[in-house]
């Protein structure tokens, strides 16, 4: 039984419940228990959706979640999205594959709420117990008494205070939906019909559009600016000079009344640069980075150094946002991870109480933690209050490549004492790597480690890490550090068990205690990907495990190395329960192909002081006819619910790369190439 008390202590999920209130009794011809869940007397239910749906589906699962609780099927919920909005709705961030686990118990209890409330209702007019009445497709039941419609009972349900109705979830044996159903996304058809409205899509009437002409090297400001000729083209209204931070990353904007106009009215300006560092080069990033290791490890045996380079977030929606500043307050479309941080960074900037800001959540065509940055809405705030209008900034895929917040550089120093049998029984971990830009505590050593490093092996030994200063803007991007730590970790077991003659699923399993998770879901991958034969002639196999976010998966690709070919990726995953099994896959799936792309050559080169990179074209992710059959396999268990938006995506990365090198050393990411 949940009481209010228990809702608004969030059951563990923190900040977010903590903050959500039970508002004051609705009208009579809704029924609102709470912020989440509403019913009006036409029997419609709308559930509202916290937080932003990035492509991580958690407009799907609060759906389920809904539909369970109120005994009706999933096309009966209408989804409503939330506004930037704090206070009402606790944290909104997208990050650290947190949605799903800190909604799933408000969402449920709201919507169960919902459904006691329906059923005390019920029982009240027919006057039997509670206890006697279900709820079942949309209606209350009682053997003797016949049925209720729920639009029938909204009136009594929304004149009874939900504080004083015991709240009951449904138990996961009488689960209709949720860990059940193989639908995929409630909004499957309108994103590939189209009708799915993204951020790019949001502009309301009388929206200008505006470029940014942005820096040609890494730091440039523009010294001079002449925009004669551009402000002399159709449909130019205004140019403007950019700062930084208060306006993004800076540059000088064209406003205009189309992106054709914009475009033409920036190719026009004629702009001198100057300062930043035009002769940047990432190959002399990387052997400072080199340089920043200890002369000498701690640790004297076998040795490896593993190098990652720079990663682009490149979602397919590029950076773009919508703004209307009026002198009453600001309206904003943005497909942003963090609506309510958002608006309160805006209410403080513009000096403006949050009541008059408002922050229109789009669905976002990718994000990887690109999102959480609010740099192009700073850029469409700027352009908007010159010229009093809704003014739409629009990123070109060039823009989006060449000017992101990049996952930062690092190289990794191993080394292990081998012991008899070829096992390690001593290691050291040395990385040398930059902090990120966009939160500056995260340069802090021990919170690098702390995100990067989920070693969980028996074999003891530590992590050191050196922070240098980052020469460009970077960012969060898919699991943070955990993909480089992950990546050289495992790939340096591996090259172990290689030069030991050791299998490498026995390898990691003598080294796992019995009982964790993570022995178990070896045996699960290695059973799928049928271990215990030898592999097929001039295939070989990489094997990764990982548990960070509350969850555990274990990956083993099968390659072929002398094609460079990645033929299967079979994956064995426990997030506690999986409250929606192929929304659980899609996002193993799309990890892979993330892994995938970055082992086989995407990354991020500077030189001249520009990033080389500008499109999908050099910039080279993943194509279909390159994707693996990818198997993915859910095991439930009893641990709570876990987080998975980035789980997969480091040992992905470590698999493949091993199974690539076949008996080769693996030197770096991306495979086979120079890294910088």
């Amino acid at each position: 039984m949940i009481s209010r008390r228990t809702l608004l202590r969030g059951a563990g999920v923190g900040a977010l419940v903590v903050a959500v209130p039970i508002p004051a009794l609705a009208a009579s011809d809704e029924l609102v228990p709470n912020v989440f869940v509403r019913l009006d007397d036409s029997g419609r239910i709308t559930a509202t959706v916290p937080r932003p749906d990035t492509g991580q589906g958690v407009r799907t699962v609060v759906a389920l979640m809904v539909a369970e609780e109120l005994a009706v099927g999933v096309r009966d919920v209408a989804l409503e999205q939330a506004a930037g909005d704090t206070e009402r709705y606790g944290s909104q961030a997208v990050t650290n594959s947190t949605s799903v686990r800190q909604l799933a118990t408000p969402i449920r209890t709201a919507a169960a709420t919902a459904r006691c409330l329906l059923v005390t209702a019920a029982a009240q007019r027919w006057g039997v117990p509670v206890a006697e009445c279900t709820a079942r497709d949309g209606a209350v039941r009682h053997p003797r008494r016949g049925r209720l419609a729920y639009r029938a009972l909204v009136p009594a349900a929304a004149a009874l205070d939900p504080a004083t109705v015991p709240v009951e979830l449904t138990p996961p044996e009488k689960w209709r939906l949720l860990g059940k159903t193989r639908d995929g996304r409630v909004d499957a058809r309108d994103i590939v019909t189209g009708r799915t409205r993204y951020g790019i899509d949001s502009r309301p009437a009388g929206s200008l559009v505006a470029v940014v002409a942005r820096p040609p090297w890494i730091g440039a400001t523009p010294q001079s600016v002449d925009d004669t000729a551009a402000r002399g083209l159709p449909g130019v209204v205004d140019v403007l000079t950019l700062t930084t931070p208060a306006d993004g990353q800076g540059g000088v904007a064209v406003i205009a009344r189309s992106t054709h106009q914009a475009l033409r009215g920036r190719d026009a300006l004629k702009i001198t640069w100057g300062g930043g560092t035009p002769a940047a080069d990432s190959r002399t990033w990387l052997a400072d980075l080199r340089s920043a290791l200890p002369a000498q490890s701690p640790v004297t045996g076998f040795e490896r150094v593993y190098e990652m380079p720079l990663l682009a977030h490149a979602p397919m929606e590029p950076m773009n946002a919508t703004a209307h500043v009026r002198p009453d307050g600001v309206t904003i479309w943005a497909p942003t991870q963090d609506p309510g941080g958002l608006r309160t960074q805006l209410a403080r900037q513009l000096g403006l109480p949050a009541t008059a800001v408002r922050v229109e959540t789009t669905t976002s065509g990718g994000a990887f933690g690109r999102r959480i940055e609010t740099d192009p809405v700073l850029e469409a705030v700027a352009c908007s209050r010159r010229v009093g209008a809704p003014v739409q900034v629009l990123w070109t895929r060039a823009d989006d490549m060449r000017h992101d917040s990049y996952r930062p550089m690092s190289v990794h120093r191993l080394s292990a004492e081998i012991g008899a049998g070829g096992v390690p029984v001593r290691r050291a971990h040395e990385v040398a790597t930059w902090g990120l830009t966009v939160l500056p505590f995260f340069s802090n050593p021990a919170l690098i480690k702390a995100s990067g490093d989920h070693f969980p092996y028996g074999v003891p030994g530590d992590v050191t890490v050196t922070v240098r200063p980052a020469p460009l803007r970077t960012g969060f991007w898919r699991a943070v550090y955990a993909g480089q730590f992950v990546y050289a970790e495992e790939n340096f077991l591996s090259e172990i068990g290689t030069r030991s003659g050791l299998d490498q699923v026995a390898l990691r399993r003598s080294l796992l205690p019995a009982d964790s998770r993570l022995h178990r879901l070896l045996d699960t991958a290695a059973e799928r990907a049928r271990w215990t034969r030898p592999p097929a002639r001039g295939t070989h196999r990489g094997v990764a495990c990982l548990e960070e976010y509350g969850s555990a998966i274990a990956v083993i690709a099968v390659a072929d190395p002398s094609a460079r070919r990645v033929l299967r990726v079979h994956a064995a995953v426990d997030v506690g329960v999986a409250l929606h099994p192929s929304g659980v896959r899609a996002q193993v799936e799309g990890c892979v192909v993330d892994a995938l792309s970055t082992v086989l050559g995407a990354q991020i080169t500077v030189r001249d002081g520009h990033v080389a990179q500008s499109s999908f074209g050099d910039y080279a992710w993943a194509r279909i006819g390159q994707t693996p059959e990818i198997d993915v396999t859910i095991v439930q268990s009893n641990a709570p619910l876990g987080g998975l938006g980035e789980l997969a995506y480091p040992p992905a990365a470590a698999a493949i790369a091993a199974a690539l090198a076949g008996e080769e050393p693996v030197t770096g990411m991306p495979f086979g190439t120079d890294v910088g």
